[in-house]
């Protein structure tokens, strides 16, 4: 894993590019005032550290997944009604 430290302002000033950087792999630790703040990680990995910590969880992730995919999916209309 490819970690990187970066600035809050760095972060603020190249969001788009920041996010690419996450998403092809690259983990950030984000500074604020000079103190680690906060880690970005991308989907996969999120989703790998709720597995470890809840089965149930990436379960359900899985199953709405397929769901999605055959087409199984409810309108707003479905979900809302007349509200």
């Amino acid at each position: 894993m490819n970690t990187k430290t970066i600035d809050s302002t760095d972060l603020r000033n190249n969001l788009s590019s920041t996010i690419d950087a996450v998403t092809s792999g690259q983990t950030l630790i984000v500074k604020k005032r000079g103190k680690e703040q906060v880690a970005i990680i991308d989907i996969d990995t999120y989703e790998d550290l709720l597995e470890a910590s809840n089965p149930e969880y990436l379960k359900s992730i899985k199953k709405a997944r397929e769901e999605h995919k055959k087409g199984e999916v409810f309108s707003l209309e479905d979900v809302f009604g007349d509200i």
